[in-house]
């Protein structure tokens, strides 16, 4: 039968909150490229064809959602810090998670920015590539996706151990 022994520093706290600044502030980055890049495109087509810029403007919003993607992650390892009992291996899970959904959000954004771009581009000659668009994006948002999902999961990990600290 093994024994594991979990340790509780104050760093610990550093990493998990860290973690959710990281997670939140690189997730916004990639939305914010995202936004910009496309919606320049967006912009350009609204002069040249002011009748498809409602269905152009699908990669905004695409890359407005990864903001929302780190703010989730952030609020979870906030709220899943705790006061007492908070070992290292949360924290440094905690902090994973974070990077883990930061920076898939952040290589997110700029996918969707660049495919946002060209594609609008190419709407505004002709309707033919506005599906194709769609499934361009929506692999690059499933990037996001697949941080979100690994941060939820390493959360978990990390609640494992919440509370049974040693010293």
């Amino acid at each position: 039968m093994s024994t594991t022994t979990t340790t509780c520093d104050a760093e610990a706290f550093l990493f998990g909150m860290f973690g959710a600044a990281v997670s939140l502030a690189l997730a916004n980055v990639g939305a914010a490229y995202g936004t910009a890049k496309a919606g320049v495109a967006v912009a350009q087509l609204g002069i040249v064809q002011p009748t498809r810029v409602m269905r152009g403007i699908v990669p905004v919003v695409m890359a407005g959602i990864l903001g929302i993607y780190g703010l989730i992650v952030s609020v979870i390892i906030c709220n899943n810090m705790k006061t007492s009992g908070y070992p290292l291996f949360s924290g440094y899970m905690h902090l994973g998670a974070g990077l883990a959904a930061g920076f898939a959000s952040l290589a997110a954004g700029y996918a969707i920015g660049v495919v946002g771009d060209i594609c609008c581009y190419a709407y505004a000659k002709t309707e033919r590539i506005f599906v194709p668009m769609i499934l361009m994006l929506i692999f690059a948002e499933a990037l996001g996706l697949f941080g979100l999902i690994t941060a939820l999961l390493m959360n978990n990990r990390a609640n494992s151990v919440i509370g049974q600290c040693t010293s």
